[in-house]
This record gives C-alpha cells, structure tokens and sequence, in this order.
C-alpha cells in the first residue's frame, strides 16, 4: 500500500472526529514510531509503499483512534520537557500547560542552588522529573496515592536518567518533619458539572481520580496542599499550583487565608487562568 493512500484513509476515517490538522498529526507520530518514517518522507517520495506486515499495525491503531483511545496510550509514550514519559490509564498525560509551570520554576531559580523540592500528587512524574534534569544540585522528592502512578514515575525517572524520591502518601493528611524551598502541585480540580465540556478521550480513558471533585469542594487538595505548604515552606519558600480555570480568583482567596505574602495568578498561552506562584512569608 502507498503511504499516501494510507493517510487518505486515516483522514477520510477520523477528520470528523478530530478535525483534519490533528489527524496528520497522529498519523505522524504513528508512522514514525510504528515504521521510523520522518513525516517529510512523504513530500519527498510520495510513491513510498509500506510493506505487508507493517499495515496491521497502523490500522489496528486508527480503530483506537476510532475509539476516542488518546494517541499517547496507542504509541505509549507522550512528550513533556523534551523527554519521552511512559503513560497509561494508571496516569495523567502530561500536558503543556503542566510544562509551562514548570519553566515558570526554572525561570525564578539559580539552576546551580541546592534547592529542596517536593511535587504534590506527582503522576507520571512529569513535573518532578523534569525538575529534575534541569536542576542538577537540588533534591526532589514526590508524592502519589496510587501506587501504580509510582511504579510508572520510578520508571520515567529512570528511563531518563534523573534521580527522584517518589513515595506513597496522600495529600490531604501528609506529615513530615522535612522543610522545603519549592512545593509543587498539579492536583485534581475538575469539578464533576464540567464533564460535558471534556474530550472523551480524556473522560474515557484517564483516571477519574486524577482529575474530578466535587462540585461542593473543589478546592479541597488545594486547601491540604496549602495547609501543608504554610508550615513546611522554608521563609520565602514558593508554592506552585496548576489550577482550573475557572476558580483562579477563589484559589488564591483561599491561599491569602495562608498568610503567604505574595500571590500571583497567571494565564496559559490559551490566556486561561492556569498557574499560582505563591511565596510563604519570611516572618513565619
């Protein structure tokens, strides 16, 4: 078969589902990793044919794509930081705006510091681990109630060559004697009305418990995780959260009942409200 005619079927199967531009993009991604073809082969040999064995494959993947299967679970890996992450349905898929708070990390610190991290509520480790390899001198430690999340960072950590601490605990009732210059946290904080605005990709295929609370508390994690930030925060320690959207004003209301001292809200490069830097006050 002709690679090109391939990507006509793939089109013809999945533009009404995703729209045409997401298309190549998945069937780019597939090729490269299903056939190791750079997505230019096919302005460059246009009559380029695939052999026999390799088309079960790629069609097995457009009935998944059918099937609203997000891409990263068919190839089993997505892009964070550079970096390749293993994911699954134990974790969230890393996603950009996550990669924004964590440059927004990179951008207020001295690369050379020996800084003490933790990442709340951790995942496939994205967050720390991409810490991590840019902050050669600092410990990072995270934290997941699932231990399959664990056992899918420890291997992340390790497939890229970084050195984190991830260990089993749940946010909302952490103790720890330890202090820290850093806290980060991409927390649960899509309320459960939300739903009928999400893919079902995402509804379908990504845990429920990493993404969903309840309309009643939606701010609980962050109510624990500035709890545990207020008293484990070195002075002038900064907190860093990923938020919804929609409740920008009301998370940082409630991190001011916190005592921190400064408090800033910033957009994504959707222009959604999307991150909280918050620092702890340096008379606590």
């Amino acid at each position: 078969m002709l690679l090109s005619e391939l990507k006509k079927i793939f089109h013809k199967e999945l533009d009404a589902l995703y729209g045409k531009e997401e298309v190549s993009s998945f069937f780019y991604l597939l090729i490269e990793e299903y056939l190791g073809l750079q997505r230019f082969v096919l302005a460059i040999q246009p009559d380029l044919r695939i052999q026999k064995d390799e088309e079960p494959k790629m069609f097995e993947a457009l009935s998944e794509l059918k099937e609203h299967r997000p891409i990263q679970h068919i190839i089993g890996s997505a892009h964070f930081m550079g970096m390749d992450f293993k994911v699954g349905p134990q974790v969230l898929i890393p996603r950009p705006e996550t990669e924004e708070l964590v440059r927004w990390v990179l951008a207020d610190v001295d690369k050379q510091a020996n800084l003490d991290i933790l990442d709340m509520g951790t995942g496939s480790g994205c967050i720390a681990i991409g810490l991590a390899k840019s902050l050669k001198n600092a410990s990072v430690q995270a934290l997941d109630i699932s231990e399959e999340a664990l056992e899918v960072a420890r291997g992340n950590a390790l497939k890229n060559e970084v050195e984190v601490h991830f260990f089993k605990a749940d946010m909302l009732d952490f103790h720890s004697k330890l202090s820290f210059d850093i806290i980060i946290s991409n927390p649960p904080y899509v309320r459960k009305l939300e739903k009928n605005k999400m893919n079902k990709n995402v509804l379908l295929f990504e845990p429920e418990s990493a993404l969903f609370v309840s309309n009643e508390d939606p701010l609980i994690f962050y109510s624990g995780v500035a709890r545990f930030a207020s008293k484990h925060l070195k002075p002038n320690g900064m907190l860093y959260l990923e938020i919804n959207q929609y409740l920008g004003p009301e998370t940082c209301t409630l991190l001011d009942t916190f005592d921190f001292n400064t408090i800033e809200l910033r957009k994504d490069m959707y222009g959604n409200d999307r991150m909280i830097k918050a620092i702890k006050n340096s008379q606590l």
